[in-house]
């Protein structure tokens, strides 16, 4: 019977919470959806951008190297949303690979996009 209680009483706070998240707005919501112990961090995704520099395309992979299953492309003169950058295959000379945004996450050659901006952040 007292768990029972408790229980009401924790949805009826959970319930009373969310409502008022509701009407003070989606930022409040956000705010409060942030895990606990976030020191301050926000949650929300900062994406570097970069233009594809490869006159043929770029294609988009599974794996930081090119034996990773193609999962996509760009054209030449693309501009990419880039998540940051991992060490992969060594291509000409360049051994930094960037996870892209694009609909899902996948790898591209930094060898082949110019970073607009800052470089990408390590991941």
């Amino acid at each position: 019977m007292l768990q029972s209680k408790f229980r009401t009483i924790a949805v009826g706070v959970a319930t009373g919470a969310l409502a008022t998240l509701a009407a003070a707005g989606p930022a409040a919501a956000a705010t409060a959806a942030a895990p606990a112990g976030g020191g301050g961090h926000h949650y929300h995704h900062h994406y570097y951008k970069g233009k594809i520099i490869a006159h043929s395309g770029l294609l988009l992979r599974s794996a930081p190297n090119k034996g990773g299953h193609v999962v996509g492309s760009k054209p030449y003169g693309a501009i990419v949303k880039i998540k940051c950058k991992v060490k992969g295959q060594n291509i000409d000379g360049n051994n930094r690979w960037y996870v892209l945004k694009d609909g899902h996450y996948a790898f591209a050659s930094a060898r082949y996009i110019k970073n607009i901006g800052p470089a990408p952040r390590w991941c």
